[in-house]
């Protein structure tokens, strides 16, 4: 039986305080002037997911280009408070930044595996531009 899932917000990080409350989503704390950084990168773009007002979730992506491919979104890292998963949270975050990818023209989004994490390089595909 599933849990009823409350509420969803989903928008993106605006300030270095609310990435410091989210910190417990992160691998490790969040540095203020890594957050400070990340805020003020073009291209770099990380949502937060809102439960009851609490921070459950996150997703962070680089717009990234080849010669060969255009530009691209690179699915850089997601997490999901483990009290919250298997709720659609992570699929939400996911929806979020590949919409993101289609409005910036990117031609598609990927995520790489590695340092042992199970899986690997994959595509996932956000529609619009060419090939």
């Amino acid at each position: 039986m599933t849990r009823p899932s409350p509420p969803l917000d989903i928008r993106p990080a605006r300030s270095v305080a609310e990435l410091l409350a989210a910190g417990p989503l992160f691998d490790a704390p969040v540095h203020p002037s890594h957050a400070l950084g990340l805020l003020e990168r073009e291209g770099h773009h990380l949502f937060l997911a809102y439960a009851t007002g609490e921070p459950v979730g996150f997703i962070s992506g680089r717009e990234t280009t080849h010669p060969d491919k255009g530009p691209e979104m690179l699915l850089y890292e997601l997490g999901v408070a483990s009290a919250h998963r298997r709720q659609g949270i992570g699929r939400a975050l996911i929806e979020t930044l590949a919409e993101v990818a289609r409005e910036r023209g990117c031609r598609g989004m990927w995520v790489g595996g590695g340092d042992g994490e199970q899986g690997g390089a994959g595509g996932l595909p956000v529609g619009g531009g060419g090939g």
